[in-house]
């Protein structure tokens, strides 16, 4: 196979969840490819997203490497078959970072969601007005254009949560990213019963972590946890001054699922979090 073009977020999992099950069949490059009949650059290029896989090709290799996990190699043939179907956040390519392209694709794969956010609100239920005035307080400034397609590309990110099939998500919010008046009250109170609104929907829950409720777990992170189809394929997403960080290593994402759980724990529940919401937006 001839290698491709800069692999995607999914086509790099894909290559680093083979290397993973290479070394745990206590594997080495060489021994890999000689079960393979391949040469090392081949395994190489395969671990490193260089070079693509069928399907067919990701089961003979989990066959090769004893794989035990039948769930899985088909989560992952399955990545593979559907490698590289054109999606909507493909005309940013090239027009913005590809962190931005990664979180959507990642999104748009998961089977469930889950944020905490302590000083931004979610990106998924973001009004175009708050999310202006995010981008326009870049650093250094952006040019309108580069604004705006910031913009556009996190209204279509939305469609996981407002589509036919939407997917399941739940949300921790600080009450400082509630009280943050990005792009002014009016914007703020508008933004803040849109919040409310979309709570109401029932595959989403929303849940406020108050002043009141003191220091707490995870407080100033900002976290975005993708399940996969399998665990071993979840993902988080973490916001960064230099921009999207992805970590994909088991304990570390049992870690993440820990920390989630906590904040969870310290936020008010669903219906008084909606209630919260409402009552800050009617203070301004």
């Amino acid at each position: 196979m001839a290698p491709r073009n800069a692999p995607t977020g999914r086509q790099r999992r894909l290559a680093t969840e083979m290397r993973r099950m290479r070394e745990q069949a206590g594997l080495s490059v060489g021994e890999a490819a000689a079960l393979l009949g391949a040469d090392r650059t081949m395994v190489s290029n395969i671990e490193a997203g260089r070079t693509g896989l069928s399907d067919e090709r990701v089961r003979q290799i989990a066959c090769f490497y004893k794989c035990p996990d039948a769930s899985l190699v088909g989560a992952l043939a399955a990545m593979a078959k559907g490698r590289r179907s054109r999606q909507w956040w493909d005309e940013y390519r090239g027009k913005l970072p590809d962190g931005h392209l990664d979180v959507s694709e990642i999104e748009h794969h998961a089977t469930r969601i889950r944020t905490a956010q302590t000083v931004h609100l979610p990106g998924l239920f973001q009004t175009e007005d708050h999310a202006r005035a995010i981008f326009d307080l870049g650093v250094p400034p952006l040019r309108r254009l580069d604004v705006e397609l910031r913009v556009a590309h996190r209204m279509g990110r939305q469609s996981v949560v407002s589509g036919e099939n939407p997917t399941p998500y739940l949300g921790i919010i600080h009450e400082a990213a509630l009280r943050l008046e990005f792009g002014g009250r009016e914007v703020a109170r508008k933004q803040l019963n849109h919040l409310a609104e979309a709570a109401d929907q029932p595959h989403v829950t929303l849940l406020v972590i108050p002043f009141g409720a003191g220091a707490f777990h995870g407080a100033g992170q900002s976290v975005l946890y993708a399940e996969g189809a399998v665990q071993a394929l979840d993902t988080v997403q973490l916001d960064t001054a230099m921009g999207a960080h992805f970590v994909d290593a088991p304990t570390p994402l049992a870690n993440y699922r820990t920390l989630l759980d906590l904040m969870e724990g310290s936020a008010l529940p669903h219906r008084e979090s909606q209630d919260f919401i409402r009552a800050i937006a009617r203070e301004l």
